[in-house]
């Protein structure tokens, strides 16, 4: 009877940690900017939607998609590692951006009502810290 007890409480303990992770979650705004004289991409992700925008003066032509839930609990599981705090100490791992060699890149997120903002970067090249999370944002783009 103890094991069955502990058995219960063990899995009513796991899926109330995952409900509080997935609502820590609906309070996260995510965008990412890339541009450059030529070119202007913003992705915004929040609540499971991605919204793509190319045109740097209007989002009226905005796309809207809904992301997978396998590609939304892999984007979480990369968001969770991040520290949100060193966000804007990252380093840039190349410098093609000040010779319009790469479009220049941020990274904004914002969580619990408080703005966190990366230094730029080379879109495609991001600091090893948010790599991983900014290919799964851009690989969404590509699949379109």
């Amino acid at each position: 009877m103890k094991i069955l007890t502990l058995l219960f409480l063990t899995l009513f303990m796991g899926k109330s940690c995952d409900s509080a992770k997935a609502q820590d979650m609906e309070a996260v705004v995510i965008e990412y900017t890339a541009n450059t004289r030529g070119f202007y991409q913003k992705l915004t992700v929040k609540n499971q939607i991605l919204t793509v925008s190319k045109d740097r003066n209007s989002e009226d032509n905005a796309v809207v998609t809904k992301i997978d839930e396998a590609n939304w609990n892999e984007l979480v599981t990369y968001f969770k590692k991040i520290k949100l705090e060193t966000l804007k100490d990252l380093k840039a791992p190349t410098e093609k951006r000040f010779y319009d060699g790469a479009a220049i890149a941020n990274l904004k997120i914002r969580h619990k009502d408080k703005d966190y903002e990366s230094n730029s970067f080379d879109h495609g090249f991001p600091p090893k810290e948010i790599k991983k999370l900014v290919d799964k944002i851009n690989s969404f783009v590509k699949k379109e």
